[in-house]
């Protein structure tokens, strides 16, 4: 049976939406959580393992220290405040990828709690989120589900779990209810988390790559009447890996909400899965509240006390954060504001300002990698800094434009040899004999030739009608395969016929 859905337009219309999200980080420690396992990724299954990873009886878990850093980091840069004491719970209930039958989180004493952070839109208009708890805890396993479709459990034969995640250290950022989004709703959930993100990447804490699943929001969507209204009933879509997936999510769920909530029907509070072909969402198990997870204090870690001489000491090690560093970047490079958001959608920032270490202008680097690169990167569906050219290689193509050694045309033949992985741009130039023919000798031949072709040329430009020069400069660059400096073409073209 087909869902029932409402045009969004006409569903945010009529109806105010409200997010949450819950976006959990895989730190990038070089252990687990609570024991002394390797964090690997890819590894094969179950060789990343200890007996705290597979809750063998008697294993007692061990506080990972770089673990506690990295979330005190993370709390820090969300505005948060650091918690004097903080401990783990036990969170119960029946998870098939962790053996010991509850997860070790933080519950009613997080780490970090009570912090904002604001959040750029793409036409620059900025949305407060805030942040009500960061808290720490371990990762589950993997399973695998053999023989259903799409890897789900419906329909499969057999189900493998691989426990080499089980107790990866995680952080979950937990917001308070996000609200006056309207329309924007889907565009603020997606920047909010490609701006948490882009601050984990900064942070050093996590290598923070959505499609190995290091970064996953789940995200709670409802339905008021009107902003006056109290909030209505939550769905939660687990585990989106994906900004455009996050965007879908949200739009999807304010839909079939709104058909279900205009059919006289009751939103049920509920887990969905997201399917990433049709963007849909559909159901997964009654959502569960905090009372049923049974928490309680876990008796084998004892209470965390981080000193505050230390928090601040960990507070002066924090790098530039993203949007200081885009405020001093717009300054120092002289971008508009739209041009510089137009650099961080096509997340092109810090190919530019490595290009700009290696050498080129700001306003060089940001027309290779905004212009050719970006085309060549769309044309074969690759992300920017995965196209295989590095910004000291842009910085080198400039440079030889800069000495007049290739024009631009030549530039983008130049472009095309180092993408084909013949070289740096000094090697393609030399092995495809790119260089500007800067002897006036051939220049002259070449300009001769084309004056004799259309001799009627000569008279137009000595009587003052200098249109038809760009003719025989065209000629010259055809002769020499482009390879001709078109200016000093021009002046050679003047000596020539007024000589």
């Amino acid at each position: 049976m087909s869902t029932q859905l409402v045009d969004f337009d006409d569903a945010v219309a009529r109806y105010d939406p409200v997010l949450g999200i819950e976006v959990h980080v895989e730190l990038g420690t070089a252990t687990k959580m609570f024991d002394a396992a390797p964090v690997t990724f890819g590894a094969e299954p179950n060789t990343q393992v200890t007996p705290v990873s597979l809750g063998l009886p008697g294993a007692l878990p061990s506080l990972n220290q770089t673990a506690v850093e990295y979330a005190v980091k993370i709390g820090l840069a969300l505005n948060c405040t650091i918690a004097r004491t903080c401990r783990f719970a036990r969170k119960n209930y029946f998870y098939p990828d962790l053996p010991k039958n509850f997860q070790t989180s933080q519950y009613d004493e997080p780490i970090a709690y009570d912090g904002w952070l604001d959040v750029e839109l793409a036409d620059g208009e900025v949305v407060r989120v805030e942040i009500e708890r960061a808290h720490m805890e371990e990762d589950a396993g993997k399973n695998t589900h053999v023989g259903g479709h799409d890897g789900r459990l419906q329909g499969a034969e057999y189900s493998l779990v691989d426990y080499n995640r089980a107790g990866i250290p995680l952080v979950e950022i937990v917001t308070r209810p996000i609200l006056g989004t309207g329309a924007r709703a889907p565009e603020v959930a997606a920047a909010y988390v490609r701006t948490l993100r882009d601050i984990f990447r900064t942070l050093g804490v996590s290598e923070a790559r959505m499609e190995r699943g290091n970064v996953r929001a789940d995200v709670n969507v409802s339905l008021r009447p009107s902003p006056q209204a109290p909030l209505g009933t939550r769905t939660e879509t687990k585990n989106v890996n994906s900004f455009r997936s996050v965007e879908r999510s949200v739009r999807y769920e304010v839909a079939r909400q709104a058909a279900v909530l205009d059919g006289g029907g009751r939103v049920v509070q509920e887990t969905r899965h997201f399917h990433e072909g049709d963007g849909s969402t559909s159901p997964g198990r009654v959502k569960s509240d905090a009372e049923d997870y049974r928490y309680f204090p876990e008796p084998d870690l004892v209470p965390l006390a981080p000193d505050p001489a230390w928090v601040e000491e960990v507070r002066a090690t924090l790098p530039e954060l993203p949007a200081a560093r885009r405020r001093r970047l717009v300054t120092e490079w002289g971008f508009a504001d739209a041009e510089m958001r137009d650099v961080v959608n096509a997340g092109a920032l810090d190919l530019i300002e490595a290009t700009t270490a290696a050498g080129a202008t700001p306003a060089a680097a940001r027309k290779w990698w905004m212009g050719e690169l970006s085309r060549v990167g769309a044309q074969t569906e690759t992300a920017l800094e995965d196209l295989p050219i590095t910004p000291a290689q842009v910085a080198a193509l400039q440079a030889l434009v800069d000495s007049g050694r290739v024009n631009d045309k030549l530039a983008r033949q130049v472009l095309e040899g180092v993408l084909a992985g013949e070289g740096d741009p000094e090697a393609v130039v030399a092995a495809r004999g790119l260089e500007v023919v800067s002897d006036d000798g051939p220049l002259l031949t070449a300009i001769d030739a084309a004056l004799a072709a259309q001799p009627d040329i000569a008279d137009k430009i000595r009587s003052g009608n200098l249109g038809p020069i760009g003719a025989v400069i065209g000629a010259v660059m055809k002769a020499t395969r482009g390879q001709a400096d078109a200016g000093r073409v021009r002046e050679l073209v003047l000596e020539r016929v007024n000589g």
